[in-house]
């Protein structure tokens, strides 16, 4: 039986002219900086360049490499996005499980108190005072310890969590499993589409974040890397202090081209990950939303 070819309605051409308008103003922003990072900065200076580069270079890039103090806000940023997701997945799972037992006491009142946080909150100012009352200010702990429980995402968790058969825990109970047992055997085993979702928001958060660099520290040995390009975008001059480069090369390189090849070397790593884990986006968001 042949099947038969499906008719598209005005409304459907609608929907894949605007699907496509959008993904054109995601990419392309991406692209532009592409090629701007491969372009001679005086030449992009002059305007015009909108498709492929018109002056092509990799000198943009291999300043980049040569500055110690960009790989140093790298390695910062790298190690912070390792260890906060860990240690963010470990803290929040495991509240998460807590909340999805029935059994819980005073479960509705810790629930109140994860809700009321989401909507009301001290400030700036106290949340200042906090850190630096806790010996946080200028520490590495503060990349860290701020950010090891998102009530969102322990909700997220733990309705996914409520949604596995009751029958596996129940036969673990009767083998003499404890809660920790359940949690690290069967809990997060049967979890990863939501472990892996929480886990990439919660990368992408540390790897983007820039805003407590910048207010609660002063260390340069601190700088974050987007802190740090934010730095570069801002000041709009280049140090070529210790790069060797020819004198023709050398002065056709601009602030510009140098901050677009810095973005395009800073997105590297979420651009190869993500592709990894798309596959569990669908189903850990869907179920961990709507189940419960």
């Amino acid at each position: 039986m042949k099947k038969r070819a499906r008719k598209y309605t005005a409304f459907d051409v609608v929907l894949i002219v605007l699907f496509c308008l959008f993904s054109f103003l995601m990419i392309y922003p991406v692209y532009y900086v592409l090629i701007g990072s491969f372009n001679e900065g005086m030449d992009y200076l002059s305007g015009g360049i909108y498709l492929f580069p018109r002056k092509f270079t990799a000198a943009n890039y291999y300043v980049v490499f040569e500055d110690a103090k960009l790989w140093q806000a790298y390695f910062i940023t790298v190690r912070r996005t390792v260890l906060g997701t860990a240690i963010a997945l470990w803290f929040t799972a495991t509240v998460a499980y807590a909340m999805s037992r029935k059994e819980l006491p005073f479960k509705n009142f810790f629930y109140f108190l994860n809700i009321f946080t989401m909507f009301f909150s001290g400030g700036l100012i106290p949340f200042f005072l906090i850190i630096n009352l806790l010996g946080l200010y200028d520490t590495y702990w503060l990349y860290l310890i701020p950010c090891m429980y998102s009530v969102y995402h322990m909700i997220i968790i733990a309705n996914y969590f409520r949604a596995l058969p009751e029958e596996l825990r129940e036969a673990a109970v009767l083998d003499g499993a404890g809660e920790w047992r359940l949690l690290y055997t069967i809990a997060i085993p049967l979890s990863t589409p939501v472990i892996a979702t929480v886990g990439l928001w919660t990368a992408i958060g540390h790897w983007n974040s820039y805003f407590d660099s910048m207010v609660y520290t002063q260390s340069e040995s601190l700088t974050t890397l987007q802190y740090y390009l934010m730095q570069m975008i801002n000041s709009k001059n280049i140090d070529l202090g210790g790069v060797t480069l020819p004198d023709n090369v050398a002065e056709n390189i601009t602030a510009e081209v140098i901050t677009f090849a810095s973005i395009m070397v800073s997105i590297l790593p979420v651009m190869f990950i993500f592709p990894f884990l798309t596959r569990f986006f669908e189903k850990g968001i869907m179920i961990g939303s709507l189940k419960g």
